[in-house]
């Protein structure tokens, strides 16, 4: 009378571990093959990429709070003269890395210093002669001139394509928010240029910095003498000569400040050891990725197998029942 129903089983929702590794087992040199395609291809293109140095500077905001507390001083008799003296030196540094990274400011410093071939034109650094190896299917340094495609075309490139390869390959900038400080990186395949580089930018900018500021400080003070001529009020007159000091001090003060917005804190140094490429984690990469698709190969080899078994399977079924 009492009787233990048997447990049910549904064999289509469980998975048979059994079976499982079953299929990869049978799979294996399939698995093994990939994988091993896989790795040999990660280990070339790792041993094929060149070695990349990087150079930083530290630096940390050069202007002090005296300038921002005379700005502070004198913005309200600054306002009724119809000016405006400018913000502190928090602004100014957030200002400057703004600029950094600009188009503008980086196509002038790249024709400044005659980055276009090195940047552009290059494929290597020959690191016994300490130069550049050229590129001579893009370039030619004999004639010195850009050659065409196959459309004849020519290869020279563009102040966009030159200022996208620099920020994408060379420049990088960091802010510690908790310090202010500011880290400039630069990336090349040549050591020494990284160095040099990165020092070009530092005082590159600075000085462009320092050329803004006293243009405007100096077109104040052109506004204010213009103001002083035109008034015989002795108040206002005393307002402008404290405006046209404050002007006239905040060009001496950029004239007389060899690094007028970052103050180099850590200088950059020529490279010793490489920043990349990750060559052994390029190869596990690769090897991994191999892995994988070799045992997804594996298992939709299996299911294409199984489905067509099933289909013969129902093929067959239906043939003997209409005998």
């Amino acid at each position: 009378m009492n009787q233990t129903p048997d447990p049910q089983h549904y064999p289509d929702d469980e998975i048979d571990l059994r079976e499982l590794f079953g299929t990869l087992w049978r799979g294996k040199w399939i698995i093994i093959l990939v994988t091993t395609v896989f790795a040999v291809v990660g280990v070339f293109y790792a041993l094929s990429q060149p070695n990349i140095y990087q150079s930083s500077v530290l630096l940390a905001p050069a202007q002090d709070e005296g300038g921002a507390g005379v700005s502070g001083q004198l913005g309200g008799l600054a306002s009724l003269a119809g000016i405006s003296l400018g913000g502190g030196g928090s602004n100014q540094t957030v200002i400057a890395k703004a600029v950094l990274q600009s188009r503008a400011f980086l196509t002038d410093f790249i024709h400044r210093h005659n980055l276009v071939i090195p940047l552009m034109a290059t494929k290597g650094w020959d690191i016994e002669n300490e130069k550049w190896v050229i590129n001579r299917e893009v370039y030619n340094p004999d004639a010195g001139e850009w050659l065409t495609d196959d459309e004849s075309e020519s290869l020279a490139p563009t102040d966009w394509d030159m200022v996208k390869q620099f920020k994408e390959s060379h420049l990088s900038l960091s802010t510690n928010e908790d310090i202010g400080m500011v880290t400039l990186n630069i990336k090349s395949q040549a050591p020494p240029v990284a160095k040099e580089w990165a020092e070009n930018l530092v005082h590159d900018i600075n000085e462009h910095m320092r050329a803004q500021d006293v243009q405007e400080a100096e077109a104040r003070i052109a506004y204010l003498e213009q103001k002083l001529g035109e008034t015989n009020i002795a108040g206002m007159q005393q307002v402008f000569y404290q405006l046209i000091e404050s002007e006239t001090r905040t060009v001496m003060l950029a004239n007389a400040q060899s690094e007028y917005i970052f103050k180099t804190v850590d200088p950059a140094v020529v490279p010793q050891e490489k920043s990349g490429p990750k060559r052994a984690l390029i190869a596990v990469v690769a090897t991994l990725l191999g892995g994988m698709l070799g045992v997804f190969v594996v298992f939709i080899m299996a299911f294409v197998r199984n489905g067509a078994v099933q289909t013969e399977s129902a093929t067959h079924g239906s043939s003997v029942e209409k005998q």
